[in-house]
């Protein structure tokens, strides 16, 4: 698996210390992007939380996903958590070391007591002094919450004084835009209320056994979820519940569970789990399986493989102004592009880490991973085999088929209703699940290429 290593530079190390009137927690940053550009320590929010608990408890399941790794246990390596700030809210992000589970506490207006946020994206320092502090809380006294140095540590600053180096996988990277894909085709499926999200969430297995690594199902029934051994109508893949541990940080505070997820066909699917705090929602999503991570899903192969959508999504790229929700249709009318294409673009744009998608907006969020925005496509394992295939010659077009030379083989290639289908073993185990073969995003390439050898136009 290739890695690079990830450098965060912070001006101290974060705290929860006592002040007057109550307790400040201090999230010190590291390097990232703002509106005027790049920041050693940006500065996003310096105000009173409103439910200080509950934003702890979350702060805590965002940085226990950082650390944790759900399948085939390993000695624990955490990459701190990302925090961008979008006007009206904060928005922390995780991903495991397995890959397998994305993160997100979104502190809203309300759960800021009304204050107004800097717009941006960093890493923030969260260390196990810190973790042992914010566990340590157990009332709602005032909670004054700065993310970034404070004003005086603003103009006096002369140097990190505290590094951390995690290793970055690449798959983990891919695994941000995967997450995003998957999720923008959910639909809420059930909503608990308080007292039957906790007794549902306490009543699933926690340990590492077959029971609780395996998937299964729920269905609504009533207020409650029921857990099935098959898929049903209205059915809802819970694939590891295991994985879930996170959200019993935070059920004292809970008010509500959403589950979103898709239609239900029959084979293990994603899933997201949205408990609702005060102020503020805690998402966890999950891979269809604990041994699949995301970043092996596909769904934005198929944006990868053109130049259109390149071309596009630099220039949507350009209209992007940190917005907490973004509209396709309108970045369309100011883009002069079709609502696909600019969906499209704004997929390619999430393999760059520039947008997540929130699944409670049904929306497209601006934000910028500190990380090389670069790195995940180039090294993705089946758009890198298929661009070699496409510029090897490989591919022989005729009509709606198409054969690929791969290997020793030759695949056949066939084109019904704008989808692709492939006589590969991939094709037939997955059969477009995890996103198309190495065979169909070549002669995606070579058709693309082919039109414009001609003359067609974009």
């Amino acid at each position: 698996m290739t890695r690079s290593v990830q450098a965060l530079a912070y001006s101290r190390p974060s705290a929860l210390e006592s002040a007057r009137g109550g307790r400040l927690l201090g999230l010190e940053t590291s390097g990232g992007l703002t509106p005027t550009g790049a920041e050693a320590h940006p500065r996003f929010f310096s105000g009173f939380l409103s439910s200080p608990r509950a934003a702890a408890r979350g702060l805590l399941a965002v940085a226990d996903v950082a650390g944790a790794r759900y399948y085939r246990q390993v000695p624990r390596a955490s990459l701190d958590p990302v925090v961008t700030g979008n006007g009206d809210r904060l928005r922390f992000e995780s991903f495991s070391g397995c890959c397998g589970v994305y993160a997100r506490l979104d502190v809203g207006r309300d759960g800021l007591d009304g204050a107004e946020t800097g717009h941006g994206t960093t890493n923030v320092d969260v260390n196990n002094p810190l973790r042992e502090a914010l566990s340590r809380m157990t009332g709602d006294d005032p909670l004054h919450l700065r993310v970034g140095p404070d004003e005086l540590a603003v103009t006096t600053l002369d140097g990190a004084v505290v590094e951390k180096k995690v290793p970055l996988p690449d798959r983990w990277l891919r695994g941000f835009a995967e997450a995003q894909v998957v999720s923008a085709g959910f639909d809420l499926r059930a909503e608990l209320t308080a007292a039957e999200a906790v007794r549902f969430l306490r009543s699933l297995p926690r340990g590492s056994g077959s029971s609780s690594r395996g998937a299964m199902w729920v269905v609504p029934a009533g207020r409650t979820l029921r857990p099935t051994t098959r898929p049903a109508p209205g059915a809802v893949c819970l694939p590891g519940p295991h994985r879930l541990v996170a959200l019993q940080r935070v059920l004292r505070d809970a008010t509500a569970l959403r589950v979103y997820g898709p239609v239900a066909d029959g084979a293990a699917t994603a899933s997201a789990w949205e408990v609702v705090l005060p102020g503020m929602r805690l998402t966890l999503t999950l891979s269809p399986d604990p041994a699949r991570g995301f970043s092996g899903e596909g769904g934005v192969l198929e944006a990868l493989a053109t130049e259109e959508a390149a071309e596009d999504a630099e220039l949507v790229s350009v209209l992007l102004a940190w917005e907490p929700r973004i509209d396709p249709a309108e970045l369309a009318a100011r883009a002069g592009l079709t609502v696909e294409r600019v969906r499209a673009a704004l997929i390619r744009l999430g393999t760059a880490g520039r947008v997540g998608y929130d699944i409670a907006d049904a929306a497209y969020f601006h934000r910028e991973l500190p990380y090389d925005a670069d790195r995940a496509e180039r090294h993705n394992p089946r758009l890198v085999a298929a661009r070699a295939l496409a510029s090897s010659g490989a591919v022989v077009l005729d009509g709606d088929l198409a054969s690929v030379a791969s290997g020793e083989r030759r695949y056949q290639v066939r084109e019904a209703d704008g989808m692709l289908s492939c006589t590969c073993r991939w094709w037939a185990d997955y059969r477009g699940k995890r996103g198309p073969c190495k065979h169909a995003l070549a002669v995606r390439m070579a058709r693309r290429e082919a039109v414009v050898t001609v003359g067609g136009v974009r």
